[in-house]
């Protein structure tokens, strides 16, 4: 499929405008880049129970970029819960391990994407700097 048809696809599907093309793309740059603050400052943090928060404060952070942003954080989202659904079969087989974790995360990415506050999902004692 040639890229040109992609785009128009695309377009017709997310209701991006030729002119707003550029802006789509930088908000879904920018987007990414929040998404991997937040992975970071959660690797960082390193502080049990405050994974649903750091989902959530990436999609916040992300989709206030616009629908560019929203649209990076869902793929991002989806990619990295699916990418986890994977792993834990080929560690745990079909045994269903992780898949509530699972929809917990996609609730509190969903949570952030919808501009809700992500600090509903803060761990008491995780440090004012996250």
């Amino acid at each position: 499929m040639k890229l040109s048809t992609v785009i128009i696809f695309c377009s017709l599907v997310l209701g991006v405008s030729t002119e707003g093309w550029g802006t789509f793309l930088r908000e879904a740059a920018q987007g990414a880049k929040d998404m991997w603050r937040a992975y970071s400052d959660m690797r960082e943090a390193n502080y049990i129970g405050a994974d649903k928060y750091f989902h959530a404060r990436g999609n916040y952070d992300a989709a206030q970029r616009g629908p560019g942003g929203a649209w990076a954080a869902k793929v991002i989202s989806d990619a990295r819960e699916q990418s986890q659904r994977v792993t834990d079969l080929f560690k745990h087989g079909n045994s269903g391990h992780g898949v509530e974790d699972s929809r917990a995360d996609q609730r509190a990415n969903q949570w952030g994407r919808s501009g809700k506050d992500p600090n509903h999902f803060r761990p008491e004692g995780l440090p004012d700097k996250y």
